[in-house]
């Protein structure tokens, strides 16, 4: 019986251990937290966004960088597999808007017990407490792993296979510190530069601040970047943010964070009502102006925005306030307009691993079998999971590169 060593008890961790141990292997799971599944606790606010219920081959144009490397991880254990995996082992799910799966309950929890119960069940011996801090090779091949357990000693054990699943550096409180990076490099492999993703943006107006707690939902939002082709956005969507004390956050600009370039100039423009073109829009404020016609321009555009909205649409028209809407010129009224479908923010960066749902780079695919997830430069060991340079939109995507690049390791690396 093969025997083989899984670092990291995340979604990637244990789908790989219950692959491998379903395939015959004598499998160990080093984890170095107390607990498994750290990080899925916290995904999704808490309630694990598992994956997305939209046809696979739809998947492939949410993920970011390095589609195509995932074709037969995705193939091998799909969406579908995910769900099925999670209903047969007592957790029932839900589809939510955007095709998003969540556990009935709202718990993340139920996917961590779920998962770790099928990986004690296969018969996995689990070191919890215990950090791997090397990977021994010979040849070009795995032989062993050095390991601190709870009491600090340092062990030695030899395995035939080891499956790298440490995740990224994305929110280091769960024990993702860039290990499985650390453990690439040694053994010759090309790192592409980690940088936060799926982040909120800071913002260098100071408007944005005083909006700080405002929600709004169906805006759209487009992010253009210093250079890019004919000066066109680099992300244009439609959805929900949140105005903070530092900048925007929310769906829609986690999402837009994907295609940020860090020391690049950066700049947002966000469309108060996406749905209605600027001719459509000039109608309908030329409409509440007819309908308030002596009133002061303060007082008739409240029925366009929150009202937290309206002293900052006020200071960014350039309109006087207090001036009789009679008297607002034509110019002027256009101008507004045009405001509304493009109110510009600046970009000034983001706000760290810290609040990163995921990071960005990782172990190069040119140098990772995309059959099997095994490296191309040291025979047995695997990697899967947020560790290699590969990463999505959010809507599940990002979980299910988890589980499809897991299980593909497990069942490979017997």
């Amino acid at each position: 019986m093969k025997k083989i060593a899984v670092i990291g008890c995340g979604a990637a961790g244990m789908m790989a251990a219950l692959a491998a141990a379903n395939s015959g292997g004598d499998v160990t799971l080093f984890e170095k937290n107390e607990k498994p599944g750290k990080k899925i606790y916290i995904t999704g606010k808490g309630r694990c966004n598992v994956t997305n219920s939209c046809e696979v081959e739809d998947y492939f144009g949410f993920v970011k960088r390095n589609p195509r490397f995932l074709y037969s991880a995705i193939y091998d254990f799909d969406n579908q597999a995910v769900m099925n995996f999670f209903e047969e082992n007592g957790c029932h799910l839900k589809t939510e808007r955007g095709g998003r799966v969540f556990p009935v309950s709202d718990h993340s929890s139920d996917i961590i017990n779920t998962l770790y119960r099928a990986v004690q069940r296969a018969g996995v011996k689990i070191e919890l407490g215990t950090e791997v801090t090397s990977i021994e090779t010979k040849n070009q091949a795995v032989t062993a792993l050095t390991y601190s357990g709870k009491d600090k000693t340092s062990s030695r054990e030899e395995f035939e296979a080891v499956i790298v699943c440490t995740g990224g550096v994305s929110y280091p409180s769960t024990g993702s510190t860039g290990d499985g990076y650390k453990f690439a490099k040694e053994l010759g492999h090309n790192v592409i530069s980690p940088v936060p993703s799926l982040v909120p943006f800071e913002i260098s107006e100071k408007w944005c601040r005083d909006l700080q707690g405002l929600s709004l939902k169906n805006v759209g939002l487009k992010l253009f970047i210093e250079g890019s082709k004919k000066n066109k956005p680099v992300y244009d969507g439609f959805g929900e943010m949140l105005f903070t004390h530092f900048g925007v956050s929310g769906p829609l600009v986690l999402t837009a964070s994907c295609h940020y370039e860090k020391d690049k100039n950066a700049r947002l423009l966000l469309d108060l009502k996406p749905a209605l073109s600027e001719e459509q829009l000039d109608k309908r404020v030329l409409r509440d102006f007819e309908e308030g016609l002596n009133k002061q321009f303060k007082n008739v555009i409240g029925g366009l925005f929150p009202s937290k909205l309206v002293p900052v649409m006020i200071e960014l028209s350039g309109i006087n306030p207090e001036k009789p809407v009679h008297e607002i010129t034509k110019e002027e009224r256009s101008s507004f307009v045009k405001l509304i479908k493009n109110i510009p923010m600046t970009v000034t960066g983001t706000r760290g691993f810290n609040e990163a749902i995921i990071t960005r780079g990782g172990v190069s695919v040119k140098e990772i079998n995309p059959s099997t997830m095994e490296s191309k430069l040291v025979k047995g060991l695997f990697f899967a999971g947020e560790v290699i340079d590969v990463d999505t939109e959010t809507g599940g995507f990002n979980l299910q590169v988890a589980w499809s690049t897991g299980h593909l390791a497990g069942v490979s690396c017997v």
